[in-house]
């Protein structure tokens, strides 16, 4: 069986494949034409997030019996074509849930005390005090989730802790310790804090729009750790210029390195970070580890 990483993964995950008996290439920073050019060779392919996994890669990939996705979501895979050719398409929704729940977490602290503006201001020799005494405290305010799975229900249990008041949409009812499933129209009413962890799908695509924005409370704060394009950005945009929403952070953007998120950080209530939710030396093991152990029971089946 041969393996081809096509993403940055634990180099202890690789060995442990090695290891096993299993052949395994790296090249983690292949282009969309390389992934095409070569990807007849392998029987598995291991991406995370910035690889797309496309049809066009799948027809020219005849022994592909498995797409390994290291992290949450698999909106960057064709999952409807992988299934119509018999290629297993798997995840690790577990490994990374906790550090992109610290960083939502982190992000409400953020934005309620305007640390990172704060820092640029004392960076650039000022002392502002009177401007950056007027933070909130995340104690006693309601904070909305969109979307509750796993890591949703683990910033629930964080917020939680902290004294927050947790409320979540969700389809199906849920039980989620410490949170209140509502409308999503209850939700948007009452929220001081949203925030987004729903998959990319036809469905969820722009769930936060104009329409969502104007039913808000005036000064509201938005985060985004979850999926780009589940967050209308131009409706977010206007959303801030014109005060209905106080401040934003985003880790994810609909097109990633495209002019839409960067004109959103252009604004001093906006602070974010290059998808690197999953970022942490700790997930990135946990989903090295995963993906090492999917590849070596499939090998084995």
């Amino acid at each position: 069986m041969k393996v081809l990483i096509c993403d940055p993964i634990d180099p202890e995950a690789v060995e442990t494949m090695r290891r096993a008996g299993i052949e395994v290439d790296v090249r983690d920073t292949i282009t969309a034409e390389e992934l095409e050019a070569v990807a007849a060779d392998y029987d598995v392919m291991v991406v995370r997030s910035r690889t797309k996994v496309t049809a066009a890669v799948m027809d020219k990939a005849p022994n592909l019996k498995l797409i390994v996705r290291g992290g949450v979501g698999v909106d960057n895979i064709d999952v409807k074509h992988a299934q119509a050719k018999g290629i297993e398409v798997r995840n690790t929704p577990l490994a990374s849930a906790n550090s992109v729940a610290e960083l939502t977490i982190g992000y409400f602290f953020a934005l309620a005390r305007q640390i990172p503006q704060a820092t640029a201001s004392m960076k650039a020799g000022q002392w502002e005090k009177k401007a950056f005494s007027k933070g909130i405290e995340l104690a006693g305010k309601t904070l909305g989730l969109v979307g509750c799975g796993n890591i949703g229900q683990l910033v629930a249990q964080k917020a939680a802790a902290l004294g927050m008041t947790v409320l979540f949409y969700r389809r199906t009812p849920t039980e989620v310790p410490g949170a209140t499933q509502v409308s999503l129209d209850e939700l948007l009413a009452r929220s001081d804090f949203i925030s987004l962890h729903v998959p990319l799908t036809p469905e969820t695509h722009h769930i936060i729009g104009r329409a969502e924005f104007e039913k808000m409370k005036k000064g509201v704060y938005i985060v985004n750790c979850g999926r780009g394009g589940t967050l209308d950005e131009a409706a977010l945009y206007d959303a801030i210029v014109s005060g209905k929403v106080a401040g934003a952070a985003l880790d994810v953007f609909e097109d990633e390195k495209e002019d839409r998120g960067r004109r959103l950080m252009e604004l001093p209530q906006v602070i974010g970070s290059p998808h690197v939710g999953a970022g942490t030396v700790e997930a990135t093991e946990r989903v090295g580890a995963e993906v090492a152990q999917i590849i070596i029971e499939f090998a084995r089946s």
